[in-house]
């Protein structure tokens, strides 16, 4: 589980530098609207006290169904503190959601995300959740 929180890490490090995320519920929302195959990687992302939020978790329904009809890999992610460390954002920010766009260069992070991603639909674990943990 820690090699795919860290491959998980490491693609959205590259992501960011390389300008292929879109970060925020109503920004995804609108780009899987838009233009839903230009996107690899959903990560819905929050933490236990998130998850009473009733329109926090309707938004995450649509973007999960945008997901599935187009086919792009999730991943459920609590550690919201650790997410906004890795991307070197404020933790006000709206991190709830954040898209992969078609990488540049196919990198292993993602391969291992979608691996594990598609290991978790056989096992009708869907969408997967991980926990990225403070360092």
């Amino acid at each position: 589980m820690q090699s795919v929180c860290d491959s998980l890490e490491e693609l959205l490090k590259a992501a960011q530098e390389q300008e292929q995320l879109t970060v925020g519920v109503y920004e995804s929302a609108k780009l899987m609207n838009v233009d839903p195959d230009s996107v690899v990687l959903c990560v819905l992302a929050c933490d236990e006290e998130d998850e009473c939020n009733v329109a926090l978790q309707i938004h995450f329904t649509l973007i999960r169904a945008f997901c599935c009809e187009a086919g792009v890999d999730m991943l459920r992610v609590s550690g919201m503190r650790r997410l906004a460390k890795v991307l070197g954002e404020p933790r006000e920010r709206d991190l709830h959601c954040i898209l992969v766009t078609s990488p540049q260069a196919e990198c292993k992070e993602l391969g291992a995300v979608g691996q594990y991603c598609s290991e978790s639909r056989t096992r009708n674990q869907w969408p997967p959740c991980i926990t990225l943990h403070e360092r």
